[in-house]
């Protein structure tokens, strides 16, 4: 369960951890360099399940599918964005996301409003910038060489709230002739593939996440200030149930995770920095080449993602709806 924690208010400490798995000491116990993260333990194949136990495996009648990798992400064709969508439509989208975590749609040429009314299908939508007044909507974001690349870092949208983001529907209004791809990562699958002796460390271990935390060296000070007092730090726990399919995933990201509720602040940052490495395997991975119009929806609750910055001083101009979602458990 997500608390917002505060100066005056300390947080509740987890039970205390006297060793972190890689410290511990015993030849049976210690990890070996087959079990480093981003490595297949023991040098086998990885566990990469698509699909919960519970989920159903059928095929779609409404649409294509072209997997862009055999784990997550999927092209869908013959599905026009702007129209509305019937309910047997909307539940066999619905169920593609649940299996692909991140669907792509390529020539989409749709209004702001259009957009907004494709993600409201999804959900109530809430307001996506830190500062400024702009409400629920699309929320157009422009990347130069002046403004950029502090994306480019693995993470989880919004997770400094209590309730972060359940989803998003990104749209490329124009883009660079090459890069600026965004990378997606399977947060199940990193979870499934870590040794067992750090699935039981961690399954009951909270963190504390800020959405001040990688802003220090972009914003003016007295705006940091107010995003500070609008979004305190919360604490969320390192390992989320997804509310939908059952699965459980690392829910630990690089830009707004601080540190581990309990623990002592070097070994919690080396758990954390263990952690992150596992979602670089490109096993759990794919890469979208944006074109213009594409249209990226993904689940911000079975994913993570990065923002390749390696295009500047081409420009990228992008709209994005945020669909509002519950809290972590």
């Amino acid at each position: 369960m997500t608390m917002p924690i505060s100066a005056s208010t300390p947080p509740v400490a987890a039970p205390p951890v006297a060793a972190l798995p890689w410290e511990l000491a015993g030849a049976e116990t210690r990890l070996g360099p087959a079990e480093r993260p981003g490595r297949a333990i023991r040098g086998g194949p990885r566990r990469l399940r698509r699909l919960a136990d519970s989920q159903p495996s059928r095929p779609y009648e409404r649409f294509g599918v072209t997997p862009l990798s055999p784990l997550i992400g999927a092209e869908i064709s013959g599905v026009d964005l702007g129209a509305p969508m019937d309910p047997d439509l909307a539940a066999e989208l619905h169920r593609a996301w649940l299996e692909w975590k991140v669907l792509f749609f390529r020539d989409q040429r749709i209004t702001p409003a259009q957009q907004v009314a494709f993600a409201a299908a999804w959900g109530d939508l809430e307001r996506q910038r830190l500062t400024g007044e702009d409400g629920p909507g699309v929320a157009r974001y422009v990347k130069d060489a002046a403004n950029s690349g502090w994306e480019n870092a693995w993470h989880v949208d919004m997770t400094g709230r209590p309730e972060p983001a359940k989803a998003f529907v990104l749209r490329l209004v124009r883009g660079p002739a090459a890069g600026g791809d965004t990378i997606f990562a399977d947060a199940a699958a990193a979870y499934d593939n870590l040794p067992v002796q750090v699935r039981v460390e961690i399954d009951d271990l909270r963190a504390v996440h800020d959405m001040s935390a990688a802003l220090g060296g972009f914003v003016p000070a007295r705006q940091l200030a107010r995003i500070q007092a609008d979004f305190p730090p919360v604490v969320h726990p390192v390992v989320r149930t997804h509310p939908e399919t059952g699965r459980r995933t690392l829910f630990v990201n690089s830009v707004f995770t601080t540190r581990i509720v309990g623990m002592e602040p070097e070994p919690g940052e080396q758990l954390l920095q263990y952690l992150f490495r596992q979602l670089q395997a490109p096993e759990y991975q794919v890469r979208f080449r944006w074109t213009p119009d594409a249209v990226a929806f993904w689940d911000n609750r079975a994913v993570q993602h990065y923002a390749v910055s390696d295009y500047f001083p081409a420009e990228r101009v992008t709209e994005r709806v945020a669909i509002a979602g519950d809290r972590p458990y």
